[in-house]
């Protein structure tokens, strides 16, 4: 694969991909190919979303440079070449982001030294951007993981606006300063394995779902190491709604079902240390395909435990039902700061409530000090005090004579 990547010339514009698919050449996939041209020359949202899906996905860059624009809601080229954007505060977690981004393309694109180091530039840049413009946004280790993928398959100018969007309608609840969205996100999955598979949901129930963590928050960029396949991946992540992600993981759970149970219930451990990795080979297509069947068989509705309710109205998972495809960044924006605010007061009651557990003998003692106060105060003013101590006086003469 390397021999192969390395005679691609590197892009030097956005027009050109950085990983150039090679699909067999056969009447099908010519027949596909024309179908995806004509659904993106159509803007047919519902086609591309069939085609995205179905075997092989959209096939290669050339077409998801095309098609990926239209999925996440008509994203344009950005006409703004004068780095305007440099001259914007920097935000708060830049250094973060240098640090991980000199950590990026482990396993893809293959590259001489000078052409890495540029494609580093690259995509600190987009980031950087992405976080300066949108300065709400906290960012995320793994999140440059996500900017790769769209660096890889769009190209700087595409990417900026795409990258814009995913961040605002797709990866919201990760970006705010609290990652407690994401574990409720989470604990969507025992209640999806309930549905699907109870036995398996009971034999994983002394397992917390943090191991899906880090492939869900990086929308899988993070775990699968092929470019064709996270490329792959995406057609179909992004032809549908954000909550199908967490599906997906739920999917991967029940297909390695038979290898799970042969872990002993008491090693939590080693099931935790198992479901952390994704399964190799990577059987993409049935992972697809299952996922599907999983969302459609138990939509999030249906879910038990009332975990569908304990995701907040104004997550991602629940305003961006139909892809927000027809949101703007500027409602994104106002329902991060809905959802920001609605977090600080959970942390604000959160934390009242530890300190009054933590206080709560002295806190009780004063607690009923004040209350025996107020009634003495009151008795004295009603005049019910004389009346309660002639009734004690009579009480303790008619006892004890």
């Amino acid at each position: 694969m390397a021999d192969q990547v390395d005679q691609i010339p590197a892009n030097e514009d956005t027009e050109q991909s950085v990983y150039a698919d090679a699909p067999e050449k056969s009447s099908e996939s010519d027949e596909k190919r024309e179908a995806i041209q004509q659904a993106c020359q159509q803007r047919d949202v519902g086609a591309l979303v069939q085609l995205a899906t179905s075997s092989g996905g959209l096939l290669d860059d050339e077409l998801r440079r095309s098609a990926w624009p239209i999925l996440l809601g008509n994203v344009e080229t950005s006409d703004e070449t004068d780095g305007s954007w440099k001259k914007l505060p920097r935000h708060r977690d830049e250094a973060q982001v240098e640090l991980d981004v000199d950590r990026a393309f482990v396993y893809y694109p293959y590259c001489e030294p000078a052409e890495l180091e540029m494609r580093k530039k690259e995509l600190s840049d987009l980031i950087i951007e992405t976080l300066r413009r949108y300065p709400m946004l906290s960012y995320f280790q793994g999140y440059h993981d996500i900017a790769q993928v769209f660096l890889l398959v769009l190209g700087q100018q595409l990417a900026r606006e795409a990258l814009a969007r995913v961040s605002l309608l797709r990866v919201r609840d990760y970006m705010l300063p609290s990652l407690s969205p994401a574990v409720r996100h989470l604990q969507l999955i025992p209640a999806i394995l309930e549905r699907a598979d109870p036995k398996l949901r009971r034999h994983l129930s002394g397992t917390q779902p943090f191991f899906a963590l880090a492939a869900t928050l990086t929308l899988y960029a993070h775990d699968i190491q092929e470019y064709g396949d996270i490329a792959r991946l995406y057609d179909f992540l992004l032809a549908h709604e954000p909550v199908v992600a967490i599906y997906l993981f739920a999917a991967i759970i029940l297909r390695r079902k038979n290898e799970l149970l042969k872990i002993p219930v008491n090693e939590p451990e080693m099931l935790h240390f198992t479901l952390s990795k994704l399964p190799q080979p990577l059987d993409l297509e049935g992972m697809v395909e299952s996922a599907l069947d999983l969302y459609n068989s138990y939509p999030p509705e249906s879910l038990p435990f009332r975990a569908w309710a304990r995701i907040s109205r104004y997550s991602v998972l629940k305003t961006a039902r139909d892809c927000a495809r027809n949101s703007t960044l500027q409602e994104a924006k106002q329902l991060f700061d809905l959802q920001h605010r609605q977090l600080q007061r959970e942390e604000f009651r959160k934390k009242t409530g530890d300190l009054i557990w933590r206080y709560r003998r002295p806190v009780g003692g004063i607690a009923l000090a004040v209350f025996v106060a107020l009634v003495s105060i009151y008795l004295r003013r009603s005049g019910l005090d004389m009346t309660m101590w002639a009734y004690l006086r009579r009480l303790r003469v008619g006892l004890f004579g």
